[in-house]
């Protein structure tokens, strides 16, 4: 049982993403000014900084970005539901309970993780809108324009940014 334990532990350390992840790919990301790429996520941390100093011309559009950057903070909410569904797996693989108790709380504590994971990730693309948001208000008033890797699908409404690997 232990065994399962330890196996099921290291399949969700593998397949669920960690915040590492995300961080190497948000500094990659650029966008084209005046035929110039410029960083999109810059090395302080804060998301879409790199945009600030074209978006500050538009009260609106830094409104967009002032927005996006709020919501991409880390919530304690995340790292909490994180931490209990992590401490309940541990918990289920070091009891000495009947097999039945040590069932659920692997069940839950994956639950757990699985949950937090959906919830932030669908968090992070719609909070994503808001920098597309901040850029449509820029390029409607002011020059130069911003483009960026999001391709328009039929409607007019982007699907991604670009997001580039470096290894």
């Amino acid at each position: 049982m232990i065994r399962n334990a330890f196996i099921l532990t290291l399949t969700l350390f593998l397949i669920i993403p960690k915040g590492e992840v995300y961080a190497n790919d948000a500094c990659s990301r650029t966008a084209t000014i005046g035929h110039q790429e410029v960083l999109i996520d810059g090395s302080s941390g804060q998301r879409g900084e790199g945009l600030r100093f074209f978006l500050e011309q538009d009260p609106i559009a830094i409104s967009y970005l002032d927005e996006y950057q709020e919501q991409s903070r880390m919530r304690w909410q995340n790292a909490a539901l994180g931490t209990a569904g992590t401490g309940l797996i541990l918990a289920g693989a070091i009891s000495n309970a009947s097999s039945d108790t040590k069932q659920n709380l692997y069940v839950t504590g994956v639950s757990f993780i699985l949950i937090n994971f959906l919830v932030a990730r669908t968090l992070e693309m719609t909070n994503e809108r808001n920098l597309i948001r901040a850029i449509e208000e820029y390029n409607k008033r002011n020059l130069p324009r911003i483009y960026f890797g999001g391709h328009p699908t039929r409607d007019g409404q982007f699907m991604a940014l670009n997001y580039s690997w470096n290894f």
